[in-house]
């Protein structure tokens, strides 16, 4: 399959004609050959967003719904298409492309029902005869900069808001899945969004840095937003700082579930199952450290060892839950923390083994702060079980990281979950339920090396407009 660049309206190749390759982590196969967009293919983009950003900020808000309701309806219907090309793209398995439609989709209707709620307010002002307000307005293009992992959903959100919002947009596709999220493109393209007002670039791994500083640097962008790791999550940020850029970042996570002496473990045991290894692990939400009361720890691994040893990996072509790593460099990546906290006194309770990019659901007991796994992201299916004692050291151990994304509590009191749960320096906690949730209309994101902003509803709004104060005012006397 081969992949042009979408600017203005037009499908394009990059200058020189230049393109790369993205390979199928399980055959090996070349799965999208895809235009290797540069920095005058940035400019050429943010330049037709430029162009088409007056005329799309004064659209009506309906207007702009009913595109973007057309659009949601529409990529609902390309559900085969989507799952066909994650699936050679990244590994990914058809259930979990088609629900990344879903919830694609569903962006795309809540941004929708945001284009009439962007409002302001009447602030009372102390100068006589003045009517002072304060009014959101679009800030102008916007670029998002989306992973590969979730590729319909978080390439979704990395523009739905902005359109919403009045904005025109610049997405930067993953190098890993640039098929996949051009096809987003594709889809507001045919739902009739106008000219410019969408536009998609993709471009070759090595030359990542280059086209991303060209994007923020550029004169007409106003607002950045960045899905990825914490590490290039940095990188960015001091970028945008540097060019005085308001920047909303979504990072790395190291979710923990705490599981109290009083909880109930089958459904701890179930969403743990969920939290750890839907999309083989490779979610910032996904459950990456199980933290049990020591009371109830072996109840709780035998269960919960029993059940990752029946989830089956493979082809994910095939009838599976667990399908590939993104590549067979992050299976191994993930081999060798399971290999660190066993050479240093973990036990390894289920799984460990790996085919190429396919791994087993693993389960590691007895996890301590000196091996890797405690503390480094795994990004894979290798999930770390750490015993504590009471409340207190579980809280502690739940903060115990750089991150702070998501994060569940299990109890059957209530009171005593909300209590832990408001102690835990997260962006997202659930009681009783996994680390793993999204909806459209939730305020998404996280604190510390998780990054900062919030994605999702209202609270997207102030990401990406800017406050202004307006008065009107009646005839003034001034002092001279």
């Amino acid at each position: 399959m081969n992949i042009q660049l979408l600017i203005g309206d037009k499908d394009v190749d990059a200058a020189g004609g230049r393109t790369f390759e993205r390979r199928d982590p399980v055959t090996g196969k070349v799965a999208t050959t895809a235009a290797a967009g540069g920095v005058d293919d940035v400019n050429k983009a943010v330049d037709a967003a430029a162009a088409a950003f007056p005329a799309w900020a004064a659209l009506a808000p309906t207007a702009r719904r009913a595109l973007l309701l057309k659009a949601a309806d529409l990529m609902a219907t390309k559900g085969p298409d989507f799952a066909a090309l994650m699936t050679q793209e990244t590994g990914a398995t058809a259930p979990w492309a088609h629900f990344n439609v879903m919830l694609g989709a569903n962006m795309l209707r809540e941004a929708a029902s945001m284009t009439t709620q962007i409002t302001g307010e009447v602030i009372p002002s102390d100068k006589p005869g003045t009517l002072a307000l304060a009014v959101r307005r679009p800030a102008g293009v916007c670029v998002g900069i989306a992973p590969w992992n979730a590729p319909v959903i978080l390439g979704t959100r990395a523009v739905a808001m902005p359109l919403a919002c009045g904005n025109t947009v610049v997405l930067k596709a993953s190098e890993i899945c640039p098929a996949t999220q051009r096809l987003i493109g594709q889809v507001l393209r045919e739902a009739g969004l106008p000219a410019g007002v969408v536009n998609v670039v993709t471009n070759r791994p090595e030359d990542a840095a280059a086209v991303v500083e060209a994007l923020i640097a550029h004169p007409a962008v106003k607002r950045v937003n960045f899905t990825g790791s914490t590490r290039v999550g940095r990188i960015i940020a001091e970028t945008a700082g540097r060019h005085l850029k308001p920047v909303l970042l979504e990072l790395g996570g190291k979710a923990p579930l705490i599981v109290l002496d009083d909880a109930d473990l089958d459904a701890a045991v179930d969403a743990a199952i969920f939290g750890a290894y839907a999309n083989m692990g490779q979610i910032c939400m996904s459950t990456e450290r199980i933290i049990v009361d020591d009371t109830i720890a072996d109840a709780f691994v035998a269960k919960f060892a029993a059940r990752a040893k029946k989830l089956p990996a493979g082809n994910p072509r095939e009838h599976v839950v667990l399908g590939s790593l993104v590549s067979v460099e992050a299976a191994e990546k993930v081999e060798q923390l399971v290999a660190d906290a066993r050479a240093k006194g973990a036990t390894v309770v289920a799984g460990g083994g790996r085919t190429g990019s396919i791994m087993e659901a693993t389960v590691v007991d007895n996890v301590t702060p000196a091996m890797r796994i405690y503390s480094e992201e795994s990004f894979g299916p290798a999930k770390s079980v750490i015993r504590v004692n009471g409340d207190d050291d579980a809280v502690r151990v739940a903060n115990d990281t750089e991150y702070g994304l998501s994060a569940a509590v299990f109890s059957t009191n209530i009171t005593r979950a909300l209590a832990v749960a408001n102690r835990i320096e997260s962006g997202i906690c659930h009681i009783n339920g996994p680390t793993v949730h999204d909806e459209a209309q939730m305020p998404f994101g996280g604190v510390k090396g998780s990054g900062y902003g919030r994605f999702g509803g209202k609270a997207a709004i102030a990401e990406f407009t800017d406050l202004r104060w307006i008065t009107i005012e009646s005839e003034q006397h001034y002092p001279f």
